[in-house]
C-alpha cells in the first residue's frame, strides 16, 4: 500500500484492516504500528483493534444493526467488533471479539 501502510484481508471478520506503519505524506499526526517488515510473516506491535456500528459509541438508535429496517435496504456493514494481535504470520483473535473465530489463533490468509 502507500502512504507508509499495510493492510491485510482479515479472516474473522471478513475485512481489510489498513494499518499505517509511518508518517502520513500529507504530515498529520496518526497511530502507527511496528512491524517487522515481512510480508510473508508480518508481525504487528500493538494489537489491532476495529470496531462498527453501536460498538463505536454504545447507540443503537442510528446504527448497522437497523439499517435495513430503517431503509428497507440490505446493510452494507455489520455491528461488531475485531480486536486481534499478528505475530509472525498468526492472528489471534482475542475474546472481546463479535465473530466466530473469537478466542482462537488462526493463519493469515494469502492476500495478492
Amino acid at each position: 500500500m502507500s502512504d507508509n501502510q499495510v493492510a491485510f484481508e482479515c479472516p474473522g471478520c471478513g475485512e481489510i484492516h489498513v494499518l499505517p506503519i509511518g508518517p502520513a505524506a500529507d504530515g498529520h499526526q496518526r497511530p502507527v504500528w511496528d512491524y517487522n517488515g515481512d510480508p510473508v510473516r508480518p508481525t504487528f506491535a500493538q494489537s489491532v483493534l476495529a470496531r462498527n456500528g453501536h460498538h463505536i459509541d454504545g447507540d443503537k438508535m442510528e446504527c448497522w444493526c437497523n439499517y435495513e429496517e430503517r431503509t428497507g435496504r440490505n446493510s452494507p456493514f455489520k455491528c461488531g467488533i475485531c480486536h486481534s494481535f499478528v505475530t509472525d504470520g498468526m492472528i489471534q483473535f482475542l475474546g472481546d471479539c463479535t465473530h466466530a473465530l473469537a478466542g482462537q489463533t488462526v493463519p493469515l490468509p494469502d492476500w495478492s
